[in-house]
């Protein structure tokens, strides 16, 4: 079993940024991929980002140019840096990760509200 912890959401007015944290339990070194996903009141899950073993990015189209993934495998945690934020971008942030094994874990998630 994984456990992964989100951090760094909170309140934060509109332009403003916000960095969230994923600490991992155990060595993300042989995961698939690790990400954030989000889901506001009434919406549907959606991808935010997501980083793969080699390195490769993949963002949802809302946050593009504004949002940035990384990973620091020695403290297996992935992080987001979201910049210019926007009354639309709260909700509560998932951490999601996937194991070359197909086993997949979830975060309990961290709320990011952003004030207009």
């Amino acid at each position: 079993q994984v456990q992964l912890v989100e951090s760094g959401g909170g309140l934060v007015q509109a332009g403003g940024s916000l960095r969230l944290s994923c600490a991992a339990s155990r060595s993300i070194f042989s995961m698939n991929s690790m990400g954030w996903y989000r889901q506001a009141p009434g919406k549907q899950r959606e991808l935010v980002a997501t980083i793969t073993t080699g390195g490769g990015t993949n963002y949802g189209d809302s946050v593009k140019g504004r949002f940035t993934i990384s990973r620091d495998n020695a403290k297996n945690t992935v992080y987001l840096q979201m910049n210019s934020l926007k009354p639309e971008d709260t909700a509560v942030y998932y951490c999601k990760l996937v194991y070359n094994s197909g086993i997949l874990y979830w975060g309990k998630g961290t709320l990011v509200t952003v004030s207009s």
